[in-house]
């Protein structure tokens, strides 16, 4: 990857003087969303066979205010909630997929303090990077080996090798989090992106998700205060059931991710039915929107994301309770939620994979075209929804119908 920008984008998004106010609801924010969108379909295509480093594109989300959506809104931030910020991240995805996962990513890694730190730790955090903008990294892969965090007295050391960093190059900081030496125990840390000892490699080079800075990261020696241990105190952890939501959380943030991705496919390959695409000769139509098997198509696929879309709403309400009981959850209200979240992730996958590969049914061959770009879409969700095996979350949904089992807190579940 380059540190190029997309010229067209960086126009577009100069001098938004309408965005200088905060919008006042959540409906004004997803509006906002929208717009934002708008803009990055314009030349998602051309930005996407570039693969430069997505400067322009998180630029834009600092502008119209979508990175401090969850920030207190006394230090400037929208003040939102998450049913509002998973409505936020499906909004930019039908307009990017790639730039709808790095917001998604960040607002994750955003929420980390609340997930895992103090309420002092919390406060700190989150009016730093309300104030100052911050675009979150996260340099937090379970299935590589893990990162080693030494304890130097006052302070820790992370050392270690990441096959994914998702927001490097574009991220003001990176969340790392390691397995403390001398105790075994998880430590997470939010450390500037720019701290000696960070190698970023810009080895992502897979066929979706191009513009997320995705690639790997040597750690060699970060270091950072024990302040910065999330949820420690006097070196010594303080656990409850909350610090297990992250996984829950980034579900969803995949969930509305791919039905963004969804969304934009399927409405891009109405405008192009529309405009582009010729009736069968052999059908009797003049028009391809008369043909009955393109109108079956598309309410077949229309119906399933409605119904994709209103489960994912669904499950964000549901998680949105845990939230404001953050202190409280217990285990059984985190387990039986995860279940919901499951199901959520098993039918997004679905119906996003079948949307984005049937639209080029009813589009016709011509719509195969590299300048039509229709492939961006199924390239996007066909790659990161191989983050996790699909069938492992339907499992977790038999087990529970079946036999009441709720999911432990792993990685992935």
């Amino acid at each position: 990857m380059t540190a190029m920008t997309s010229t067209l984008t960086t126009e577009l998004t100069v001098n938004r003087s309408d965005w200088a106010t905060p919008p006042a609801d959540s409906a004004g924010w997803i509006a906002r969303a929208h717009e934002v969108a708008a803009i990055l379909a314009t030349d998602a295509v051309e930005r996407d066979r570039a693969g430069a480093t997505p400067v322009a594109e998180v630029a834009l989300l600092k502008e119209a205010g979508l990175v401090t959506l969850l920030g207190p809104t006394e230090h400037g931030g929208g003040g939102q909630n998450w049913i509002t910020a998973y409505a936020v991240i499906r909004a930019v995805a039908a307009g990017d997929g790639s730039i709808g996962q790095l917001l998604g990513y960040h607002l994750l890694w955003f929420w980390a303090a609340r997930l895992v730190g103090t309420r002092e730790q919390i406060t700190a955090v989150e009016t730093a990077a309300t104030q100052d903008k911050w675009f979150f990294g996260g340099a937090v892969n379970p299935r590589d080996s893990d990162v080693v965090v030494t304890d130097n007295g006052d302070t820790i050391s992370f050392s270690g090798r990441k096959s994914f960093s998702t927001g490097s190059n574009v991220s003001d900081v990176t969340v790392l989090e390691g397995v403390l030496s001398t105790t075994g125990e998880h430590v997470f840390a939010i450390v500037p992106s720019t701290s000696e000892g960070f190698t970023f490699h810009d080895d992502w080079d897979n066929i979706g998700q191009r513009l997320t800075e995705s690639g790997s990261v040597t750690i060699d020696n970060v270091t950072t205060d024990w302040a910065s241990a999330a949820g420690f105190v006097d070196k010594a952890f303080q656990p409850r059931v909350y610090n297990s939501l992250n996984v829950p959380i980034i579900q969803l943030v995949f969930v509305n991710f791919y039905l963004g991705i969804a969304r934009g496919a399927l409405e891009t390959a109405v405008d192009y039915t529309r405009s582009s695409t010729r009736p069968w000769l052999h059908g009797g139509f003049d028009r391809a929107v008369d043909e009955p098997y393109v109108i079956d198509t598309y309410g077949d696929l229309l119906t399933k994301l409605w119904a994709a879309e209103a489960l994912a709403d669904a499950v964000a309400v549901e998680q949105q309770a845990i939230h404001e009981n953050a202190w409280d959850v217990t285990a059984e209200q985190r387990g039986n939620h995860e279940v919901r979240v499951a199901a959520a992730k098993a039918q997004a996958t679905d119906v996003a994979l079948e949307i984005t590969t049937r639209i080029f049914e009813v589009t016709g061959a011509r719509s195969t075209a590299a300048k039509v770009g229709l492939d961006l879409f199924f390239r996007n969700v066909r790659t990161h929804s191989l983050h996790d095996p699909v069938a492992y979350k339907r499992r977790e949904v038999g087990r529970n119908l079946l036999i009441g089992e709720l999911p432990e807190p792993t990685w992935y579940s």
